[in-house]
């Protein structure tokens, strides 16, 4: 295993509690214990997985995910949050986290979300460089890059595999229980509108007009597609 994840969290005792239960499933772990600190860390190191909390001294959890998708980092990101709010954990969606988990969590609950999204990270890891030309997107699946007539496309990690997945499906229409499933490694029973949302996040960096897409299409009442041939 041996992946290295970032925690950044201020409250020590809990900080203590999850390095000690990521070390005993056999993650690499560094530490942060305010957002400034985190983002520093992050963006100067190579980290597997960022554990993020949202309430942060210097730099609130939600500027660090925003900065870390700015500078094209796709690390996946995993924010910890004491909010109930709906809205919230929509915000955090869409400005770059790939997860959340509320606060108080069940620690078994948050490592399987650990794992889950290390998972999906390992199975897109690709040894030859592939790249995809699509309208004026430019696709590197290897370098996992993404941009547009010419200029970088700042992705999160889901939103990156979101498009890989509907890339490697071109032309076939994807259901949202299937893409859930694929990309999330989450049952159709537990669909809330994260699939909605990333695609909505994700047509607002890569379309020229995301109130009316191209590139990943609706089709109403079945699920979402990129379309074969695009010019």
């Amino acid at each position: 295993m041996n992946e290295r994840i970032l925690l950044v969290e201020d409250e020590e005792a809990l900080r203590m509690t999850l390095i000690d239960r990521l070390q005993s499933e056999g993650y690499e772990v560094d530490y942060a214990a305010d957002g400034q600190q985190g983002y520093d860390k992050a963006t100067q190191s190579a980290f597997d997985l960022v554990l993020l909390d949202v309430m942060l001294p210097r730099k609130s959890g939600f500027d660090v995910c925003r900065d870390i998708r700015s500078a094209g980092m796709a690390v996946p990101i995993l924010m910890l949050t004491a909010r109930g709010q709906s809205v919230d954990k929509v915000v955090g969606l869409k400005i770059g986290a790939d997860d959340y988990v509320t606060k108080p969590f069940d620690t078994m609950e948050l490592m399987a979300r650990v794992e889950a999204l290390l998972r999906r990270s390992r199975a897109y890891a690709l040894p030859q460089p592939v790249i995809h030309h699509i309208g004026t997107l430019r696709i590197d699946l290897a370098g996992t890059t993404v941009a547009r007539n010419g200029q970088h496309v700042p992705l999160s990690a889901r939103e990156f595999q979101l498009l890989r997945y509907l890339v490697e499906h071109r032309g076939i229409t994807m259901s949202r229980a299937d893409i859930l499933k694929d990309v999330w490694g989450y049952s159709s029973q537990t669909f809330t509108r994260t699939v909605d949302v990333h695609v909505a996040s994700l047509r607002q960096k890569i379309e020229t007009d995301p109130k009316q897409p191209e590139l990943i299409v609706t089709v109403p009442g079945l699920g979402y597609k990129l379309p074969a041939l695009i010019s």
